[in-house]
């Protein structure tokens, strides 16, 4: 083993050398991903997380499952009560629309599922339906915010990965990617 140092610099290398070329090679556990779960609130950064998650299920020939969780806010009064349920009806049904017309353009050779569902917060409609359908990845998008924002809007990637019952792969909406797919998904 050698030890390096750079000069004036705090950064320690520690560089390993194998005298023995007659070593193992390490085996390398396979991957074996079945249904892969993408929640989509239809913003950039969700597209972008859906493209990670056609490639992942084509690679692996793995159910794609398409998440909208719609969040219900709880009416202070009856008059708003009624109100908040027509809007949620209308948002319901157009984003079923929305969500169908992404299966629609993805399908090619994959079995691609829409799911719309309500619940009282983002990150936990995503968690139930991760469990439920027992995925064994989800691919989420993150919006990066920091500050008040992130205060304010909340941080659903982060609650995600901190309570999800598989492994999450976050999208981060500016940074380097790793894939380049020729067909864009429409917004």
């Amino acid at each position: 083993m050698k030890i390096r140092t750079s000069r004036g610099s705090r950064n320690v290398v520690l560089e390993m050398e194998s005298k023995d070329s007659t070593l193992p090679p390490i085996p390398v556990a396979e991957l074996l991903l079945k249904r892969i779960l993408v929640p989509v609130d239809f913003s950039d950064c969700s597209y972008k997380a859906l493209h990670y998650g056609v490639q992942f299920a084509r690679q692996f020939n793995a159910e794609l499952m398409l998440l909208h969780v719609i969040v219900l806010i709880p009416p202070s009064s009856p008059m708003v009560m009624l109100e908040s349920e027509q809007l949620s009806a209308g948002y319901r049904e157009e984003s079923a629309k929305r969500l169908s017309e992404l299966r629609r353009e993805i399908t090619e050779g994959l079995a691609v599922k829409a799911v719309t569902r309500d619940g009282a917060a983002a990150h936990q409609g995503i968690l139930d339906a991760a469990r439920e359908t027992n995925c064994d990845l989800i691919v989420i998008g993150n919006h990066g915010r920091t500050g008040l924002s992130r205060m304010l809007l909340g941080g659903t990637a982060e609650r995600v990965v901190r309570h999800a019952p598989c492994p999450v792969l976050v999208i981060r909406e500016r940074e380097h990617d790793f894939i380049f797919e020729q067909k864009t998904i429409k917004r």
